[in-house]
């Protein structure tokens, strides 16, 4: 066969004789230095240890940075105030270890959480599809409570759609991540939430920080770096968790139309919590939502749930679905958590007098609070109220002293903000009256001078 003729003298890879011989050669050599290669690196292995304390979680920095700032806390008097285990339902006031407390550190803004029509979706939801999806939505996860949330979010926004993650973090993290790349530019404003920072790190696109809600320099950054890059987003916080003031959305819009950029605000702290019907940001201003590209939430504040979503155009939710990996991954939410949460906004929608009283009880706090010569940085009195002390150190020593007279309230101190910018961060609710709010500010009032002093002896600054 002229097939077999034009093989005579090779093997089956086509090889002739003297090739093989020569390759066979070739690769005894290199077996032979493989071989004494990986003798030494069996003789290296059997030498070679381990440092011990590389194999201790104890001997972490960050373990020791912890156990450093807990040693310091108790020689200087300060109660740990993270962990504290509430007895029952934390509303205006909440119980921790049997004593009543008045309370300021729970989310929950339209003072929705055990409301009844909340158990009942969730109890019902529960009865017919247990306690978990079980699965992915994309695979086997999907049940009609998401869908019925993500609908009733979506119409918040006058969106064509929405898409609901088990968690808010993972929301911004892995939706930023996903939608932008190497090739991209992403704005954020300084004081952004840290997923919306690290969704910008795991993006991999060129993250710019812009001073907190300074529009002037926004637009220097935009001037400079947008044109040198494919896609950009701009993405700051409707109300901010820290400083309770609000982004600046009429001037937001005009440079994402100028320049070409996707905007996303993220509603966290917004939704319930601004406009008159609780719709957030846009509401607010009177702006059409459909402006903003990318509207992402929680549903842990006026929801009572737990997770986060984005609402936007279809194209977005689709892709999102099928490739964020936050989504895709991870099981999808509790259907009796997606239900209670579709009520909750169901309810702040038919009681708009709920986001009146949060509003009304949050712009006395600042009122109040600034009479007595307090400082509240830039609140707006939108349900976040800081009140600013500068030392991370009186921040402790005051929450300590709040604690022992019954009002729960945490300091926000370094490295969650900058040193000299800590503070006691008061939550408001439409739980709250205006009593709960001045008997706060009194007992402020009479304590800050007594952890002031502490500070000053602790420093040596007393005779």
């Amino acid at each position: 066969m002229a097939e077999g003729d034009n093989n005579q003298g090779k093997n089956l890879f086509g090889l002739s004789g003297g090739d093989r011989s020569a390759l066979l050669s070739r690769l005894k050599r290199a077996g032979s230095v493989s071989m004494q290669a990986q003798s030494g690196r069996t003789l290296d292995a059997v030498q070679w240890r381990a440092e011990p304390k590389m194999t201790r979680f104890d001997e972490f920095p960050a373990y020791k940075q912890i156990k450093m700032e807990r040693s310091v806390a108790e020689r200087a008097g300060i109660l740990n105030p993270f962990f504290q285990c509430h007895d029952g339902i934390a509303k205006a006031e909440t119980k921790i270890n049997g004593e009543t407390f008045l309370n300021f550190s729970t989310y929950d803004y339209l003072d929705l959480n055990g409301h009844p029509a909340l158990e009942e979706a969730a109890v019902d939801a529960l009865k017919r599809w247990g306690t978990s999806a079980s699965a992915s939505r994309l695979v086997s996860g999907e049940r009609p409570p998401h869908r019925k949330l993500e609908r009733t979010l979506a119409d918040v926004y006058d969106a064509e759609d929405c898409i609901a993650y088990v968690s808010g973090h993972a929301t911004n993290v892995s939706t930023i991540g996903k939608l932008f790349g190497a090739q991209d530019v992403i704005f954020h404003d300084s004081l952004s939430h840290n997923s919306i920072v690290m969704g910008a790190q795991t993006s991999g696109a060129k993250r710019i920080s812009f001073p907190h809600n300074d529009m002037e320099a926004l637009e220097r950054l935009l001037r400079e770096h947008r044109p040198k890059a494919q896609r950009a987003l701009i993405v700051t916080e409707g109300v901010f968790s820290m400083d309770g003031n609000v982004a600046n959305l009429p001037e937001l819009v005009r440079l994402k139309k100028a320049w070409g950029c996707f905007l996303m605000l993220d509603e966290a702290h917004s939704l319930g919590v601004l406009g008159k019907t609780g719709r957030g940001t846009a509401e607010h201003f009177g702006i059409d939502p459909q402006e903003v590209d990318l509207w992402m939430g929680t549903l842990s504040k006026t929801c009572c749930g737990c997770g986060g979503y984005i609402a936007g155009c279809r194209e977005v939710v689709e892709l999102l679905k099928f490739t964020s990996p936050g989504f895709v991954y991870s099981v999808g939410m509790s259907p009796a958590l997606a239900a209670a949460s579709e009520r909750a906004v169901k309810i702040m929608l038919a009681e708009p007098e709920r986001v009146a009283k949060l509003q009304a009880v949050s712009h006395e706090f600042v009122r109040y609070a600034k009479s007595k010569g307090l400082d509240t940085g830039s609140a707006e009195g939108y349900a976040v109220v800081p009140l600013m002390l500068g030392s991370s150190l009186l921040a402790g020593k005051l929450a300590s002293r709040m604690f022992a007279r019954k009002v729960n309230v945490m300091p926000i101190i370094y490295p969650v903000v900058e040193e000299g910018a800590a503070r006691l961060r008061f939550f408001l609710s439409a739980a709250h009256d205006v009593e709960h709010v001045h008997r706060a500010i009194d007992i402020v009032c009479e304590e800050l001078p007594k952890a002031r002093d502490d500070v000053a002896r602790m420093s040596g600054k007393t005779e």
